[in-house]
């Protein structure tokens, strides 16, 4: 256990390369820091799509939020803009050994069951895997406003087609997303 948390804590200092290659200085935000605001971001769309009437397994998504950046501590933190120049396939392929790595040493309960949430968020396979998703997004969504709220500029292409993305969530899922992502886009707009 202790091997893994050590090497999660680089997580704490690799900075989100998409900010860096935007102007904002070195700092601006570690992926731990990110990996914070995706699980507090979870937290609050699981529960308001709960508060709907939807079952959501609240403890599975905080824990694949806690998870879904893990990787990048070995693999750092590739920025949207690289992206598209490395196959999908091979991407995921990289992430998922440099995973398994990672917990090679845990006990085979906890490797399981790290690398069945890892697999499940991957996939976007559940409910709960897509509102974590969703959290990711929301959670650059209200960095980035955060960011010009402070003066930033040139952060438009995050903002980009946000209020049509699909995350493949239907009825109050959808709704409790659309929201938080109007509300941000709502704000944005007021500093203009």
């Amino acid at each position: 256990m202790i091997t893994f948390l050590i090497e999660l804590q680089r997580l704490k200092r690799l900075d989100r390369t998409g900010w860096v290659l935007r102007g904002l200085p070195p700092g601006a935000e570690s992926v731990g820091a990110h990996t914070h605001g995706v699980a507090v971001a979870a937290m609050l769309l699981a529960d308001g799509v709960r508060a709907r009437g939807v079952k959501v397994d609240v403890e599975r998504v905080l824990r694949m939020a806690l998870m879904h950046d893990a990787a990048e501590a070995r693999t750092g933190d590739l920025p949207r803009a690289a992206a598209h120049y490395y196959p999908a396939e091979m991407r995921r392929e990289a992430e998922r050994a440099a995973f398994d790595d990672m917990v090679a040493d845990l006990d085979e309960a906890r490797r399981l069951a790290y690398s069945e949430l890892h697999e499940e968020y991957e996939a976007r396979a559940t409910l709960e895997a897509r509102l974590v998703k969703a959290a990711d997004v929301v959670d650059l969504l209200a960095q980035a406003y955060v960011f010009e709220r402070a003066g930033a500029r040139e952060l438009s292409e995050f903002w980009e087609g946000v209020e049509s993305r699909d995350f493949d969530l239907d009825g109050a899922a959808a709704e409790v997303v659309s929201e938080a992502v109007g509300a941000l886009v709502k704000a944005r707009g007021e500093l203009r």
